[in-house]
């Protein structure tokens, strides 16, 4: 991964930014609206634990037909996956309350979801947000060898069947995450001495880590084993939650960024980025099924990418109507606005691009 990154031009000449967050802070004063969360935000969280843990505890409780079991499994990771998006991603960013103490707490939900704050707000808060779709900075387009999401990644001979064997990766994501990303990121973000705020010593971080990691594998592992449920039971149930709850996860996050129309912008020999950082969203972004309310509820509104990545502390609950501001204003300043109007429209678009990506450079 380089070091240096990249700088963003200091002057956009549409003055795109300036516009637009005028025009969204004129829309929250004239309605008298706070940009966190509401009472909408509290009732989804309630409804996405009672989906995420209700399964666990009949689980540990009751005996049950095989597919019963792997179906509450199934639950499980789709409530996982839910409180992820909903509760965890806007309490992270400091956009579910207006309380800090209250943020932390739901932003804290990430333990019992396999990961870490630290990890995730460092590569997500900072690498993502910052250098979306930069190659080298923004580390949700590394995937080693095994899947290229950039035109500019080392291609392998394999790469020409990734649009069809990368859905099967897709579910690993949060069972990474458990078992060895937060160990292999913690590592490198505590030496780079990287964070989102405070900087905390290494001996706390790790020693966090090691905690929550033995509380989490004993909620989910180590106590059903107790209650009596056979070992490769609890094992498989696990893997059924984690790879729905992963497949969920991956698929929400490639359509946003790995599609057709977004790119991957590379500084030039002075490490200056081409645009400002507010339109870079613009062209690295894509929205998807913006009008589909059930898409718009479940994934805490992550299907509005371009308006998360240019107001990350709003809450998602607002992204429908802040969303025709951020269009109009593109559209008057002759930007792009990426969207799909379907999720299967982006789905068909991303394997698509993956097919694309995985064609030999030198006859693609």
């Amino acid at each position: 991964m380089s070091t240096q990154a990249p700088i963003f031009a200091k002057i956009d000449k549409t003055q795109f930014f300036r516009t637009l967050n005028k025009r969204v802070n004129d829309y929250f004063k004239e309605n008298n609206l706070k940009k966190t969360g509401n009472w909408q935000l509290h009732l989804k969280t309630i409804v996405m634990f009672i989906i995420f843990l209700t399964p666990y505890f009949f689980l540990i409780s009751m005996d049950m037909p095989f597919w019963v079991y792997l179906l509450l499994n199934l639950v499980t990771g789709i409530g996982m996956a839910g409180v992820g998006m909903n509760v965890m991603h806007d309490g992270n960013h400091g956009a579910y309350s207006d309380k800090t103490w209250l943020n932390k707490i739901m932003g804290s939900s990430i333990y019992i979801l396999a990961g870490n704050v630290y990890n995730w707000q460092v590569q997500h808060n900072v690498l993502h947000h910052t250098y979306t779709n930069i190659l080298g900075h923004d580390e949700d387009l590394e995937a080693g060898r095994i899947l290229r999401f950039s035109k500019t990644s080392k291609w392998y001979k394999h790469h020409k069947f990734q649009h069809y064997y990368s859905i099967f990766l897709y579910g690993l994501l949060t069972f990474n995450w458990a078992i060895t990303t937060d160990f292999l990121q913690m590592k490198r973000y505590l030496k780079r001495k990287l964070s989102y705020g405070e900087f905390k010593s290494p001996a706390f971080q790790w020693t966090t880590l090691a905690i929550t990691k033995a509380l989490y594998f004993s909620i989910w592992i180590v106590i059903p084993i107790v209650l009596g449920i056979t070992w490769w039971k609890v094992i498989l149930g696990f893997l059924v939650m984690h790879y729905t709850a992963g497949l969920i996860l991956s698929v929400v996050f490639q359509l946003a960024h790995v599609v057709e129309d977004t790119i991957n912008p590379e500084p030039n020999e002075n490490g200056e980025m081409e645009n400002t950082w507010a339109v870079h969203q613009l062209f690295t972004t894509a929205n998807f099924a913006p009008k589909n309310w059930l898409i718009n509820w479940y994934t805490g509104g992550l299907n509005h990418q371009i308006e998360h990545h240019i107001f990350p502390n709003i809450s998602h609950i607002h992204y429908g109507k802040i969303g025709e501001i951020v269009k109009q204003t593109a559209k008057e300043c002759n930007l792009p606005y990426y969207e799909f109007k379907t999720t299967r429209a982006a789905i068909a678009s991303h394997f698509k691009h993956l097919k694309e990506l995985g064609k030999q450079p030198q006859i693609a």
